[in-house]
């Protein structure tokens, strides 16, 4: 008798954490929502985050706060979210081609496959190759050829060291036997502005955040990174098509994270809602006039794909010997 009682109450404590985790999944939100972002206004994330922010606020019925926390290549705000209450009220909205890169280039205070839940990834947008519309080269034959007649004196802007515009653009550089000079700035937006005001000379960047500067004339379009030419600008070749680099893709997946063990009910209504939003038709008319093609893959897909995309861009990093630095 005295067995049986000891089995049930050690089976009741055992369960109880899980109770407590449903109470809670169950009640969600009942306080503040936080979007942090890892880059400067004016990037790919923050401007989907904040496109986002009205709509999910109003499903919610809680404040949702889009915060910019810059610094550390993008990942202090994702730090932050590793190590953060698992419960849903924390979350990065950041490019996971960035992340799932950064294992191969640099060490990190986080386990970029282990450490947390996906919610969704968002959205995916080629880069775009694009060059300060004053300098000699007003296509990419022309920006090879003077690249390769002055070896380092051409400088590109990056969004961060390890970066998926670092890496495009070092692909692009280890697929032509090109020296250019990296300059790596705290997001995509002041990449743009050093650009756009000539400290700098070209860049690979998200088109969501690069295009209205090319159609404004302030930066000069010469490729898109797709596997087929982009609608919004179909005068603009791919890469492959310009340079002879075959199957050359890179862009930017936009994606959301929470911390490891929030629980499945939490990470499901935040899909749930996001993806309600983006079918909005204000809102999927914007995300079309900037170049995003929705991917919004649930949860636990989100999961697989973030861990096969690390190991993908490990080899790519070891089989090219790519140095980021």
């Amino acid at each position: 008798m005295k067995r049986r009682h000891l089995i049930a109450t050690v089976a009741a404590t055992l369960a109880a954490p899980a109770v407590i985790s449903s109470a809670r999944a169950q009640g969600f939100p009942n306080k503040q929502v936080r979007i942090l972002i890892p880059y400067a206004p004016g990037g790919t994330s923050d401007i989907l985050a904040r496109l986002l922010q009205p709509h999910l606020q109003a499903a919610l019925g809680q404040t949702v706060v889009v915060e910019n926390r810059v610094g550390a290549n993008g990942n202090i705000a994702v730090d932050m979210v590793a190590k953060s209450p698992p419960d849903g009220y924390t979350v990065v909205l950041t490019d996971l081609g960035n992340l799932t890169i950064s294992p191969a280039v640099m060490k990190l205070p986080f386990d970029v496959a282990k450490d947390f839940n996906a919610v969704t990834v968002l959205a995916y947008s080629p880069h775009l190759l694009a060059a300060n519309p004053d300098r000699p080269y007003k296509t990419v034959p022309e920006l090879i050829a003077y690249a390769k007649a002055n070896p380092d004196k051409l400088n590109y802007a990056t969004a961060g060291l390890g970066s998926a515009p670092h890496l495009a653009g070092a692909l692009f550089a280890h697929s032509l036997g090109l020296k250019i000079t990296f300059i790596p700035m705290k997001g995509g937006a002041e990449a743009i502005q050093q650009v756009v005001g000539g400290h700098a000379d070209a860049l690979f960047n998200g088109m969501i955040a690069t295009l209205p500067h090319v159609k404004n004339g302030k930066l000069r379009g010469l490729a898109v990174s797709s596997a087929k030419r982009s609608e919004l600008a179909p005068d603009l070749p791919t890469v492959s098509e310009a340079s002879g680099i075959k199957d050359f893709v890179t862009g930017s997946w936009q994606g959301i994270l929470a911390a490891k063990g929030t629980p499945p009910e939490v990470l499901e209504r935040l899909y749930v809602e996001i993806d309600k939003a983006t079918k909005i038709p204000e809102v999927a008319a914007r995300l079309k006039e900037l170049g995003a093609e929705p991917v919004l893959t649930k949860p636990a897909q989100s999961d697989a794909w973030r861990a096969k995309e690390v190991e993908n861009w490990a080899k790519v990093v070891k089989d090219t010997g790519i140095k980021l630095e």
